[in-house]
């Protein structure tokens, strides 16, 4: 701490050189004797928008003022999900009161065909519908109510055709939206062949709708030239500026995309955002006005694509001690009508078809599947949940077969020193790890302790049963499209000493732009509270990576890490000559440049710099090394490390209605050496609960025609506050630093809480394998609903295994 005297002596000589030359400048730095650089990376700090948040003033889209002569949209959407439109008439809706325009395919001067990445996604139908829900028309009027009246007065008639809700049908017909890929190791067939034990299963794996709170929205302003500005809740807004461009036919520089925050994204406004931005741009172009655009849930759910619900098959070999000698495993990825991000996601489900587990000489297989529903898109953890839920079958399958605790499986299985290779070919690094965190776990959670009084509560509990499961995850990070694995961000100091940074990542609640702002606090040796962030722009920073694949902080951080490394180094370079210092052993600490027995104030030293014509501003950028992939040869390193962890769930069931609860949980995961211990704790947290709900209550119903059924919260259920454990234990992994030198070697956590809920389904599958005694598993497709639950265990009733126990007093206790 410098003392009263120094500071005075400094700031003193500071102002007497700045006597009558910063005139028309911003006043001195108001906080030069911060005290403690508080709040940087590697501590706990609040969110940077929590307060807002909890009172209302965090602005979203619905919440941003329009001009008063804004116009406002509603979308025509197809009532039938397959067939030809063979009239359109929509003369009424022209002169329905209030509307301004209407529009439809032949409306679009620029491109119409608006997929993410290949092409397939119609911005309206042409002439094939390809889903109920799919855009045929809008409107734009000046109410929201006009235009959703309005709508209702088209006249629309379809030669319908039959449809495929199959995707195991589609599969086998050759119907697929991008073509099958394997990856393999070794002679898989011989490792069958010549396995003591093989064990072959089929697995139904359903889908998930996002939900997020806010739903799809944008505001689209008119900009004097031939552009627009385009405020969406949108997770990828270099995409969107993209497609809008393109859409309306203009460069991409006369476009401007927005992003401030948004309500929860979870993957479903990656690309499925960008529509609803060119439609909104569309008329905001014809009309000269600005345009509002949000989709009322019950539309926003059946329009937008979902998690792919996956189908799942393998056939593995195995050993008398149950370790995995090779094999065969099959997944079959139902996309919807079109590619949007089908082929990387179903990647991804095959590149965690082992998930922390060797599978020795194997084949896996993924097919892309074409249905007739919206196009099933990005959704938290991006296709891994769906992969890793075959092999975690298998080891409790294989436990049962061999008559051993599913946890004791599951370790002898681990990737380990000889193999730790996978079937991609990515040595696993930190593979001893894993193994550390699952047995911290096993004595933390008590899990033997545990289980032997399960399974004698079981013994003498007929209708109640309960169940313990304990499962680990090993989760890639990083974009498995390699040139997405890059980022940039812009740095601003002003005279005042406040720092304004700004990057390529989006907020949606996860608290990246408070990592961000604690990662340039850190680098600059301020409190966090004298860095600020601006909303995500594509004029501020160009052509960015959607915030995805858990990669968010590892990026951005890493590119506003560069950016205020410059200034820092350009501030030492300046402060050498300008004070007559030495430059070795410069630091910046607590709001001072320290050079050995000397202190300069932040303000004073940014003031001088100024002062001097020292660049005061930087653009950082950064991409992710040694990562590559080869999809001709399926090998490669597609991830840059892998993040861990490890969940014990304890559930009841009672089966004779399938009705369950949830009653502890105990987790260990690895986030390296965190940025920020408190985020990183709520996104473990919620990342469970939210991989429960898919599992469990969350099921997703199309009827015969094609119409989704669960559009809305009275249909689709996703966990509530009451569904929480009442003994919720969760715990930060501390002392191992990732391996890789990512930001400050912490490790992303996004996406790899979310597999920590496969436990509860495990464990569900536990308590009803107690009504034979453990000598079985049972068949049990996800969500695990207590209908599902209640067909398991009736199954289980009906099989040669079952003998009924005596039934107790303590039962139902």
């Amino acid at each position: 701490m410098r003392t009263l005297t120094e500071l005075s002596r400094d700031s003193a000589h500071a102002r007497q050189e700045q006597i009558g030359q910063n005139k028309g400048d911003g006043p001195l730095a108001r906080d030069t004797e911060s005290g403690t650089s508080q709040g940087s990376a590697g501590h706990s700090a609040a969110h940077e928008s929590a307060i807002k948040h909890v009172t209302g003033r965090a602005a979203y889209i619905d919440d941003l003022p329009a001009p008063a002569d804004a116009l406002h949209v509603a979308i025509g959407f197809s009532p039938v999900a397959h067939g030809r439109l063979t009239r359109l008439d929509l003369d009424k809706v022209r002169h329905a009161p209030g509307v301004i325009d209407v529009i439809t395919i032949v409306d679009v001067p620029g491109h119409t065909d608006i997929g993410p990445v290949f092409p397939g996604d119609p911005i309206f139908v042409d002439d094939e519908i390809s889903y109920l829900g799919q855009s045929v028309f809008a409107v734009a009027a000046t109410s929201y109510k006009a235009a959703r009246l309005a709508v209702r007065l088209a006249v629309v008639e379809i030669d319908e055709q039959p449809i495929q809700l199959d995707p195991i049908a589609a599969a086998e017909a050759g119907d697929v939206v991008r073509p099958t890929h394997v990856q393999q190791s070794g002679d898989w067939q011989q490792a069958l062949d010549s396995a003591p034990h093989v064990l072959e299963r089929e697995q139904f794996v359903g889908g998930q709708e996002h939900f997020y709170l806010e739903g799809q929205a944008c505001l689209v302003t008119p900009t004097e030239d031939e552009g627009v500005t385009v405020f969406t809740s949108n997770q990828h807004p270099s995409e969107t500026q993209k497609l809008v461009a393109e859409v309306i036919n203009v460069p991409f520089h006369a476009v401007t995309v927005e992003t401030r925050r948004m309500g929860g994204g979870f993957g479903g406004k990656e690309t499925q955002a960008s529509s609803w931005a060119c439609i909104a741009a569309l008329f905001a172009r014809r009309t000269g006005r600005a345009i509002r655009l949000r989709l009322p849930r019950a539309e926003d759910t059946r329009a937008t694509g979902k998690r792919h619900p996956f189908h799942n098959r393998y056939r593995l070999g195995f050993d008398n001690q149950g370790v995995l000698i090779g094999g065969d495993i099959t997944i079959i990825g139902d996309c919807g009508y079109s590619p949007d991000l089908s082929e990387a996601i179903v990647d991804r489900a095959m590149f965690h078809a082992d998930n922390a587990y060797s599978l020795g000489d194997a084949r896996v297989t993924g097919h892309r599947a074409r249905t007739n529903t919206a196009s099933n898109t990005a959704f938290r953890g991006f296709g891994g949940p769906q992969g890793m839920m075959i092999i975690e079958a298998a080891m409790d399958d294989i436990a049962r077969h061999i008559g051993e605790d599913p946890l004791t499986v599951r370790k002898r299985n681990l990737y380990r020193a000889g193999r730790d290779v996978t079937h991609y070919g990515q040595s696993v690094d930190q593979h001893s790890l894993i193994l550390e965190i699952i047995e911290r776990l096993e004595a933390s959670s008590d899990y033997w302790k545990r289980r032997k009084a399960i399974i004698e509560f079981n013994a003498r509990s007929p209708i109640v049963k309960k169940g313990l499961a304990l499962t680990p995850v090993k989760f890639g990070i990083s974009f498995t499209a390699k040139h997405l694995n890059q980022a940039g961000a812009l740095l601003h100091v002003y005279t005042d000493g406040s720092v304004m940074i700004n990057h390529g990542g989006t907020e949606m609640g996860q608290g990246l732009h408070t990592k961000v702002c604690q990662v340039v606090a850190r680098e600059l040796g301020l409190d966090l509270a004298q860095v600020r962030i601006t909303a995500t722009r594509t004029d501020k920073v160009p052509n960015t990576s959607p915030t995805a694949a858990s990669s968010g902080a590892d990026l951005n951080g890493m590119a506003a890490r560069d950016a205020a490394s410059q200034i820092r180094e350009r501030l030492f370079d300046f402060a050498a000559e300008h004070y007559a210092i030495d430059r070795e052993g410069m630091m910046m600490e607590n709001g001072d440049l320290v050079a050995f027995n000397r202190r300069i104030p932040w303000g004073e030293l940014v003031q001088a710099a100024y002062l001097s014509r020292i660049s005061l501003s930087a653009k950082g950028f950064y991409s992710t090394p040694l990562i590559h992939y080869d999809r001709n040869t399926g090998k490669g390193r597609p991830f840059y490390y892998f993040a861990h962890g490890a969940a014990a769930a304890e559930v009841e069931v009672d089966t004779l209605s399938g009705e369950y609860r949830l009653t502890r949980v105990d987790i260990l995961h690895d986030v390296g050496d965190s940025l920020n211990p408190a985020i990183d704790m709520g996104q473990v947290e919620g990342g469970f609960i939210q991989g429960m709900g898919w599992l469990t209550t969350e099921e997703l119903k199309w009827n015969a025609q094609g119409r989704l059924l669960s559009d809305g919260p009275a249909t689709y259920k996703i966990p509530a506050f009451g569904d929480l454990p009442p003994e919720f234990n969760v715990e930060l992994l501390q002392g191992h630093p990732n391996s890789q030198a990512s930001i400050y070697r912490s490790k992303a956590v996004g996406e790899p809480p979310f597999m920590l809920g496969i436990s509860v389904w495990s464990a569900l599958c536990d308590a009803l394998a107690s009504l034979v005694d453990y000598r079985q598993a049972p068949r049990l497709d996800t969500p695990a609903t207590p209908e599902r639950v209640l067909m398991a265990a009736e199954a289980l009733r009906q099989s040669p295994a079952f003998a009924p126990s005596v039934e107790t007093s303590d039962d139902l206790a």
